[in-house]
């Protein structure tokens, strides 16, 4: 139980004002109070970058937790651990001396434990004549129970910020796609006005997309960008809404009646070269020659450019090269590239490519450069795609355990 006293730190540790405080906070936690240990232990870490802790901070606290003998921490019991440093780093997987104290002093600091220091500096517990802890001396763990609701609120927040960025970077994502769908089918259909130009935009628009992203740079790049679909909507509807559905119809009866790869023209003027032209119709619909894969694997291992598949989906090899046209204007794969790597690897496996490549493209500097890369060393006999395509679903698998 608490004594309602303020302790100074044994040894050089100076004392200040803000240890006097969190002392004292914890001397006032209501009456009967008690938190699960390990609930708070999840705030704090969900929390931890806004209370400036590491990562071997958070290990640090998991570790003394385990000392505390009951699941929950109450306000009538002693919260007050006692281990050794040796028994805390092995608990701490096997953290150094130094840096164990490090990480103390940091918890200190964040004022999420406090230090009870006995005279002489040892920590220890003396108990009654029943077995019951008198008085203890080591990290009192109290100012997590006094803080229980602030670090459930601060947990809170980072995760509504989370996810606030993980869908400011979706719909980013979604309007990447329908500007790049969009002006591929003005050109296409030959629709009146300077789509070359509008594209250009687009194009300088997806360079400014650096790796890593802050929510920042989402939030600004997806102001432009939903500008810039504002534009070619606007700029297709003048058009006349008749003509251009009557235009689509058209096209669209064109598409079903011509079912060779030369027809996969419905995205982008220069796709008739870029799938290549050698392939017979049935090519659509098997397998890649090279590849022991189905097509199913490849959509576990590459998901996202199911995205820039016709309605969101990818059933076939066709859809799949559809889509890999429309992924490679967007990531500024140069045509000749792609034609390169369908002529050299055929057109299912250059979508394959394409696909492998958009799933890792903020860690690709060129993806152009990238691919040429990949069809040279394919021309050589030194690259295939199932190594590719299987280290990438062992790479999805391993984020989908990492966030269960």
């Amino acid at each position: 139980m608490h004594t309602g006293s303020v302790t100074t730190p044994f040894g050089r540790r100076s004392m200040t004002l803000a240890l006097v405080k969190r002392q004292v906070a914890a001397t006032e936690i209501k009456q009967g109070k008690s938190v699960d240990k390990w609930k708070v232990f999840r705030d704090v870490a969900e929390a931890r970058e806004t209370l400036s802790l590491q990562d071997r901070s958070v290990a640090v606290l998991d570790a003394l937790l385990t000392f505390h003998p009951s699941n929950e921490l109450r306000q009538d019991k002693s919260t007050v651990v006692f281990p050794s440093n040796a028994q805390l780093a092995l608990r701490a997987h096997g953290i150094a001396g130094a840096t164990l104290r490090r990480h103390l002093a940091i918890l200190v600091d964040a004022g999420l434990i406090v230090r009870k220091d006995s005279a002489n500096g040892k920590r220890f517990a003396r108990k009654d004549s029943h077995g019951e802890i008198e008085t203890a001396f080591g990290f009192d763990l109290s100012p997590l129970l006094a803080r229980a609701e602030e670090l459930a609120l601060m947990a809170q927040e980072v995760v509504a910020a989370r996810t606030a960025f993980r869908r400011a970077k979706e719909t980013l994502t979604i309007y990447r796609r329908d500007v790049r769908k969009l002006i591929s089918a003005a050109i296409e259909e030959g629709a009146e006005g300077d789509w070359q130009s509008i594209e250009d935009t687009y194009l300088d628009l997806t360079a400014r997309i650096p790796r890593s992203p802050s929510r920042a740079d989402v939030d600004d790049l997806l102001d432009e960008m939903q500008l810039l679909y504002a534009e070619v909507v606007s700029r297709l509807e003048t058009q006349g809404e008749t003509e251009f559905n009557s235009t689509n119809a058209a096209h669209d009866e064109r598409h079903i009646q011509n079912s060779k790869p030369e027809s996969i023209n419905e995205l982008e003027p220069s796709s008739r070269k870029e799938q290549g032209g050698k392939s017979g119709g049935n090519s659509l619909l098997r397998r890649p020659a090279n590849a022991s894969f189905p097509i199913g694997i490849v959509m576990k291992a590459c998901p996202q450019i199911c995205d820039y598949g016709s309605g969101g989906a990818i059933g076939s090899w066709r859809d799949l090269m559809s889509a890999a046209v429309v992924v490679r204007s967007m990531l500024g794969v140069s045509p000749s590239a792609y034609q390169e790597a369908c002529q050299v690897m055929g057109p299912e496996n250059a979508a394959v490519a394409m696909a492998c490549i958009l799933e890792r493209a903020n860690l690709i500097n060129s993806p152009g450069g990238y691919l040429r890369d990949l069809s040279r060393r394919w021309e050589r006999g030194e690259f295939s795609l199932g190594p590719m395509v299987m280290a990438q679903l062992r790479a999805n698998n391993g984020d989908t355990v990492r966030r269960a």
